[in-house]
């Protein structure tokens, strides 16, 4: 496995591979790996000849400056996991080697998208993910790109990126990856405690219940009422947002019968740790 912390370096390499004829893979990550990453690590392997894994904490995203100081930082024992499950390359490079010019102010608009649910709570989130997601998908030109469907919302805002600007590479979405009780893995769980784990998994079990509730044929707005009232008998749980949207747009869904792809999204804080998750409750390829 080849380490790179420059740009220059990491594209000689790739230039040498792609005069080969390699098919090259991405995972873009901001470490703390988990068995959530390694899955996509995985498909990677299975689909290309080449993967590639980013590790960069990307400032731009963090509306919270604290959340960007309390992210987790474990690279050494990142490395050895990504060695261990057969990445070919990862790329570490450093805040001054992606913006050495100091511009983490350019700025991306993706309209609605960024207005409702995350970006609704996490003003500029999108702009600096959109940012640093074409920055690494220019600086690798990968052949697919491997994003997990925990972070659904940023799913579809990097599909609508890669898709306004003629970015030639391929979205490749992979479930969640869970433990046990249901709960997302997530690098964010590291910031829990044991007993906190078991009310974040309620988050899972209450979209579970809501989604059995609409299929059986209550309606959209009185499931979600019932769900919400359910999270507020957990004073530790401080609920953000709980919706029915359209998959891909994130609209709100009021009939199942009007839209193919429908997912259920919610936020909450437990013990001060944000969380998200999301469950697909219709889905029409």
């Amino acid at each position: 496995m080849k380490i790179f912390e420059s740009i220059a370096g990491l594209q000689a390499h790739l230039d040498l591979l792609r005069g080969e004829g390699k098919v090259v893979g991405l995972v873009p990550t901001m470490g703390a790996l988990h068995e959530g990453h390694i899955q996509l690590i995985k498909e990677s392997i299975s689909r290309c000849e080449i993967t590639v894994c980013s590790i960069f904490v990307n400032p731009t995203q963090f509306n919270n400056p604290d959340d960007l100081l309390k992210y987790p930082n474990q690279l050494e024992k990142d490395e050895q996991m990504l060695l261990d499950a057969g990445c070919d390359i990862v790329f570490v490079p450093s805040v001054q080697e992606m913006y050495p010019e100091k511009n983490e102010s350019l700025t991306i608009n993706f309209g609605f998208l960024e207005t409702v649910l995350e970006g609704a709570f996490r003003q500029g989130h999108f702009s600096g993910v959109g940012t640093v997601v074409s920055k690494l998908l220019n600086i690798v030109q990968p052949d697919l790109s491997f994003f997990g469907q925990k972070d659904l919302q940023q799913l579809a805002v990097i599909k609508k990126l890669t898709n306004d600007l003629n970015i030639r590479t391929k979205i490749i979405s992979i479930p969640t990856v869970r433990e046990s009780s249901g709960l997302a893995m997530s690098s964010r769980n590291q910031r829990l405690t044991n007993e906190q784990k078991v009310l974040a998994a309620k988050l899972y079990q209450t979209m579970e219940k809501l989604k059995t509730r609409i299929i059986s044929g209550t309606p959209i707005t009185e499931a979600l009422d019932l769900a919400k009232k359910g999270l507020l008998e957990h004073r530790e749980i401080e609920l953000e947002y709980l919706e029915v949207v359209n998959s891909d747009s994130m609209v709100t869904v009021v009939e199942m019968s009007k839209v193919e792809n429908i997912s259920i999204c919610i936020a909450a804080h437990i013990g001060g740790v944000r969380l998200i998750d999301n469950l697909y409750l219709k889905q029409e390829d």
